[in-house]
């Protein structure tokens, strides 16, 4: 049997390899790290975290995103196994130890008898005995590679920033002012309640703080770069600020459900929390901290905040790239490039944003591809599912538009607004009806249920057994 390519080992790549390697497909795996580096990633490990730790909420019952957890779990996936492995306490959110992670993905893949693992660069368009490939490279996919994409399609691609949170040294963090607690004392995966370290501000310390950030020195952008937007889930803790004084507290830095454990009586005005970022529990990232605030200004604004005024940090913030495609005009409804069908699109290059979401649409590629292999057409997941909902968002989720340009295409975490509506249920099985928040939650439920119950059968119906794992 031929081998399937797929060029690129972050999350989509790497679970894309993994789902075809246990339904006995054999792959060639290429990764160009360390052969060439990438100016945000710092090891040569396949899946290497290079934003956030976090995977977010795992809750399966009432978050678009803890189903997305939920079905790749269902689906064997590599990425949540490890994930699930190495995870470290961060409140109702799923959170890894980033190098523990990205050492057993590492690890695991290079162990797989069916899966050969070639240290790369791939700067053109694969030839033409390449007959299926998946091309998973990321958001920071090579220069070479994107302009061969570009010419074989004849599309202009998009791009976006994404910015990087710092990371702290635990033993450098003041304990007479931090505490730990988590928002409500949300007990999570693996946690205590006590999940997250909070650094609290009264309102002239949040006011000098918000100057602070608005002043502070920027890294410059490249010409080439100074239309670029950024993406809206992962803003600088800067350009925040810029939108308005209050934006910060009732963002990343809202105080609501923390008590001061040094001083229970006095309302914090604001609170930064740090989350985890390792198991040794001997670092801690800036949570909603990303930033294109030059080093030095970082180190001086940083330090402002009570409990870290004598911070270390072991990586400071800062901004990348992140390109992808026209998806739904270029790909067909199984992310097979309609110019060249031998190759399909995975992770984030195909306008999907966010690791879960990335391992998901890497996971479907590979299923899709591995079914093709052996013979049987695979149809996309039911649109009821998280999987399905964002597949159709990559290839379908635009308005049409009279003027040239992508139309409403844009980059998208997986989000109830995706999944077909559904009727919401009015009373629980009392017979008692449902109140504010109470309606949401239990149409949350509902979207749910489901879901569940559709990708279950989808699996049992039309997916390959795995039977080389």
């Amino acid at each position: 049997m031929q081998p399937v390519h797929v060029i690129g080992g972050g999350l989509a790549g790497s679970e894309a390899a993994w789902q075809l390697a246990r339904r006995g497909i054999p792959v060639v795996l290429h990764e160009m790290r360390p052969v060439k580096g990438t100016a945000a990633h710092k090891t040569e490990d396949l899946a290497e975290l290079v934003c956030s730790n976090s995977f977010r909420s795992d809750d399966a019952d009432h978050n678009a995103v803890g189903l997305l957890h939920d079905e790749l779990r269902r689906s064997g996936s590599l990425i949540m196994s490890c994930a699930d492995d190495h995870q470290v306490p961060a409140g109702g959110a799923l959170a890894v130890d980033r190098d523990g992670f990205a050492a057993a993905v590492s690890a695991t893949l290079a162990a797989h008898p069916l899966i050969t693992i070639e240290r790369e660069e791939i700067t053109t368009l694969p030839p033409e005995d390449w007959d299926s490939v998946i091309i998973a490279t990321g958001p920071l996919t090579s220069p070479a590679l994107s302009e061969a994409v570009l010419q074989a399609t004849g599309e202009d691609a998009l791009a976006f920033f994404d910015a990087i949170a710092p990371i702290i040294h635990f033993d450098s963090i003041d304990f007479d002012t931090a505490w730990f607690q988590s928002r409500y004392d949300k007990v999570g995966p693996g946690g205590t309640g006590k999940d997250y370290i909070n650094c609290p501000m009264d309102k002239a310390q949040y006011d000098a703080f918000i100057d602070a950030l608005i002043e502070g020195p920027k890294a410059d952008f490249k010409e080439w770069e100074t239309n670029t937007p950024y993406f809206d889930g992962c803003l600088p803790i800067e350009v925040m600020a810029e939108r308005g004084r209050e934006t910060l507290r009732h963002g990343p830095m809202k105080p609501m459900g923390l008590t001061n454990a040094h001083k229970p009586d006095e309302k914090p005005y604001a609170v930064v929390q740090l989350r985890q970022d390792n198991a040794l529990g001997t670092l801690y990232n800036m949570v909603g901290f990303q930033t294109k605030l030059k080093h030095g200004a970082q180190l001086e604004i940083f330090r402002m905040i009570p409990g870290l005024e004598d911070a270390v940090f072991a990586r400071l913030g800062g901004l990348h790239r992140n390109t992808f495609l026209n998806s739904p005009k270029l790909l067909d409804g199984t992310l097979r490039l309609k110019a060249r069908p031998a190759l399909r699109f995975a992770g984030q290059i195909t306008g999907c944003e966010g690791y879960v979401e990335s391992a998901s649409i890497g996971c479907l590629t590979g299923l899709f591809a591995a079914s093709e292999r052996l013979g049987h057409t695979l149809p996309p997941p039911p649109p009821t599912s998280a999987m399905g909902a964002l597949l159709g968002h990559i290839t379908g989720g635009h308005i049409l538009r009279d003027e040239p340009g992508p139309g409403s295409f844009q980059p998208m975490n997986v989000n109830f607004g995706l999944f077909p509506p559904i009727e919401t249920p009015k009373a629980d099985a009392e017979g008692r009806r449902y109140k504010g928040k109470e309606k949401s939650k239990a149409k949350k439920a509902a979207l749910t249920r489901r879901g569940r119950a559709d990708f279950a059968e989808w699996m049992t119906a039309h997916v390959p057994p795995a039977t080389a794992d």
